[in-house]
């Protein structure tokens, strides 16, 4: 063999021998990160996003472990992994919310991880039909709309009182799941329901001295949000979130809120579209016609999350930052 091909042999091994560890350090780290707790007995719980891991964790406590799959990415775009895919093989429980909102990405995350025995809970369907509100936002500008289908408006978390409906039926699922600890399953749901109920409260005592209740809300999000609250959202600025609205939109909206005989002065926007600018040039437009003290407040809907910053009280204080927000812009 030639001194060429000896140091080529060489070098490639040498080459293995330093990325080896580094291959197998990632695989741990995958792992890790969908692995279930080998100590730890109870029904194996995933949830599709944030607020639901929130109703879940809470009523689960040590009885049970929660995963939730969606982050940074919310329900209306998310596309699974296989390593998201991987988290439902072992798990018992998939907690989804439904109405029309993440049952495509779930039935395609159950059929990946080939578990049949995996319960796909469609968390939605405990709510009432009387209690729904009908959407007529846009998420899917690609995709065609049936003019004649109603579409659900699926923001049901962000009132209190639906939220409560939805820990209710997580806590009936995990009392048939695991029926030995029911008794803790109604404990812990109790005590949340308690905390849902004086989030209801506190936000209407916040806002209950409020004369200016009307609101342009960023898309059309806030119908629950509204009801719970005493609100009125007139219009959307934006009927497909991500895309600007167009030049008829925004002048809707600026003739509808600078009417001199009930003008308004609330415009919502969202944490996730911070590049929007649309917000900001409605508000510049109604302070040229005019409007007092035209003002942008963030309103988050909770669809995503910073993995870090998902703790079992995370629902309750970002929805008390919400209200805490709207009740300083409101006069």
């Amino acid at each position: 063999m030639s001194g060429g091909r000896i140091w080529l042999k060489v070098a490639c091994v040498a080459t293995v021998a330093a990325i080896l560890p580094l291959f197998i350090l990632g695989c741990k780290k995958d792992n890790a990160a969908t692995q279930w707790p080998a100590d730890k007995t109870g029904p194996k719980v995933v949830v599709s996003f944030a607020p639901l891991y929130c109703f879940a964790v809470n009523v689960a406590g040590d009885d049970a472990t929660v995963k939730n799959v969606m982050t940074t990415t919310g329900p209306h775009h998310f596309q699974p992994t296989d390593a998201e895919i991987k988290l439902l093989t072992q798990a018992d429980i998939f907690f989804i919310l439904g109405l029309e909102l993440d049952e495509a990405s779930a039935t395609k995350m159950k059929k990946g991880s080939g578990n049949e025995n995996l319960k796909l809970i469609e968390l939605g369907k405990a709510i009432p039909a009387e209690k729904l509100c009908e959407g007529k936002c846009n998420h899917h500008p690609d995709e065609d709309i049936d003019p004649d289908h109603k579409h659900i408006d699926h923001h049901v978390w962000l009132s209190p009182d639906h939220a409560i409906i939805l820990v209710n039926a997580i806590r009936d699922e995990l009392k048939t799941a695991d029926p030995a600890h029911a008794a803790g399953y109604d404990d812990r749901a109790a005590k949340y329901v308690a905390k849902l109920t004086a989030l209801k409260a506190d936000g209407l005592a916040m806002l209950k001295d409020k004369k200016d209740r009307k609101l342009i809300s960023f898309h059309d999000s806030l119908a629950y949000f509204e009801k719970a609250y005493d609100l009125k959202v007139v219009d959307v600025l934006t009927k497909t979130p991500g895309q600007e609205p167009d030049a008829k939109q925004m002048k809707k909206l600026i003739d509808r809120c600078s009417k001199p005989d009930d003008p308004v002065r609330l415009i919502a926007v969202e944490p996730q579209y911070s590049t929007s600018n649309s917000g900001e040039s409605l508000r510049k437009e109604l302070l040229n016609r005019g409007v007092k003290d035209p003002v942008l407040v963030e309103l988050d809907p909770l669809e995503t999350v910073k993995p870090d910053e998902l703790t079992a009280d995370w629902y309750e204080r970002k929805m008390r930052q919400n209200l805490d927000a709207l009740a300083k812009a409101m006069k």
